[in-house]
């Protein structure tokens, strides 16, 4: 079998370079498809097709300039995921769950982000698992088996993008879409020891793409090189930012309200936030104690939504995520009205706060891994306290690999090239002293 593919930026010099081709790559990609022990990081896929997608690349012609001097786009002849709540030609779109799968059928045209990549040369390897409808944070998934990381055969990838992380892990992708609703790119990319980036809400184009709960919903990517964030940050924006903001300060979040982080995690945030000090940056710690109401204005709005999309289905669901949507059903008119305004508040909270501090980072989950088969009923309520408040703000944010967990890192709305940027800056460091890209 041939070796893993490696970075983005080696594999598109080596394209540019006419070292390798499209075609070979996507035979690297397809060798080592499915290699979690799970067997299903991929809910769909067709080798043929791949194939012929990195045929239809190599016959797009080459100019001048650009990032690779060839004049073709970033992703041009790179291997890329999709998470299965996308519409692909010519496949099913299920949603994580055997019930979509067959109502839907095959899709007639693709959707905005697989037209989007396929416009840029990018070769498509397959539609990813994720935890049903989107809704959930581990990986479990009782129609096609919990996803699990490969080469950890009993820890979970994390959810809901678990496919995505998988295909980054085994090799069969050098990038991979996601969607973050809750934390769905910074939680598994926090387990998996990868890279996430979640746009800005409003970011891209959710035409033909599943939502779960439209106040929330974002489109995002999960890697595996921190330098390269900036790379594909520009595929969401329809175009490049008038001006690129440069960071100085940053907030730190106290104990307190990390109280049930487990240890390796708390060491590794120290060392983030030393190594965002060190790039000159000064940090000063955040009173976020109004934080704790972050999930009950989130879950049941997002419930709420989520009932609305998958009303008179819901038997078809298992029990917990059919829990759910019956409880967003039973939220009245006039509570709904309610947590809007919560969310409102909570919002403009959030603004000032990103005003007073450019930036803020904290866990992306207070622990390091999932094991597969423990009993997770409580997690999901766990981890989103963590992610939760970024969710309702609607920011973008970034994850950072480390040695055990990750960490998030958000900016102010629309912030998201300088966010970007300052997660390159940081994976450079790493690189220059051979840290590597989990610190």
């Amino acid at each position: 079998m041939a070796a893993p593919l490696s970075n983005i930026r080696s594999l598109r010099s080596a394209l540019a370079n006419k070292l390798t081709t499209p075609t070979r790559l996507a035979e690297t990609a397809l060798a080592h498809a499915n290699q979690n022990s799970s067997h299903n990081t991929y809910l769909w896929r067709d080798p043929a097709w791949t194939l012929a997608e990195a045929e239809r690349a190599e016959a797009m012609p080459a100019g001048e300039g650009g990032a690779f001097g060839d004049g073709r786009d970033t992703l041009w002849g790179l291997p890329v995921s999709v998470k299965d709540c996308f519409d692909l030609a010519g496949a099913p779109t299920t949603c994580g769950t055997k019930f979509y799968g067959d109502r839907n059928g095959v899709a007639t045209r693709d959707s905005w982000v697989v037209e989007r990549l396929r416009a840029r040369g990018a070769v498509i390897t397959g539609k990813t698992h994720l935890h049903p409808l989107a809704y959930g944070i581990t990986g479990e998934n009782p129609d096609f088996g919990p996803c699990v990381q490969p080469g950890r055969e009993n820890a979970l990838t994390g959810g809901s993008s678990s496919g995505a992380c998988a295909s980054i892990m085994e090799g069969s992708a050098v990038a991979a879409i996601g969607t973050d609703t809750g934390g769905s790119v910074r939680v598994p990319a926090a387990l998996c020891g990868l890279a996430g980036y979640r746009g800005s809400l409003g970011r891209g184009d959710w035409r033909g793409g599943a939502h779960l709960a439209q106040s929330f919903d974002t489109l995002g990517w999960i890697f595996a090189d921190l330098e390269e964030a900036p790379l594909l940050g520009g595929f969401f924006a329809e175009k490049d930012p008038a001006h690129l903001r440069v960071f100085g300060r940053f907030g730190t979040i106290g104990g307190e309200f990390l109280h049930d982080c487990e240890p390796e995690v708390m060491t590794n945030y120290r060392l983030t936030i030393a190594e965002m000090e060190s790039l000159g940056m000064q940090s000063a710690e955040v009173e976020v104690r109004w934080w704790e109401a972050a999930v009950d204005i989130f879950a049941p709005i997002q419930a709420w939504e989520a009932a609305g999309l998958h009303r008179g289905n819901f038997a078809a669901f298992e029990p917990t995520i059919r829990e759910r949507l019956e409880w967003g059903a039973r939220i009245t008119p006039e509570e709904i009205a309610v947590l809007r305004a919560k969310h409102a508040e909570f919002r403009a909270r959030m603004e000032m706060l990103f005003e007073e501090f450019e930036v803020i980072v904290l866990p992306a989950a207070p622990v390091a891994r999932l094991e597969s088969g423990a009993d997770h009923s409580n997690t999901r309520k766990r981890l989103l306290r963590y992610t939760a408040p970024f969710s309702l703000a609607g920011v973008p944010a970034v994850t950072i690999p480390c040695a055990a967990g990750g960490m998030q890192m958000a900016a102010g709305r629309e912030q998201d090239e300088g966010l970007l940027r300052l997660a390159a800056l940081m994976g450079a460091k790493r690189r220059q002293q051979g840290l590597g890209n989990r610190g």
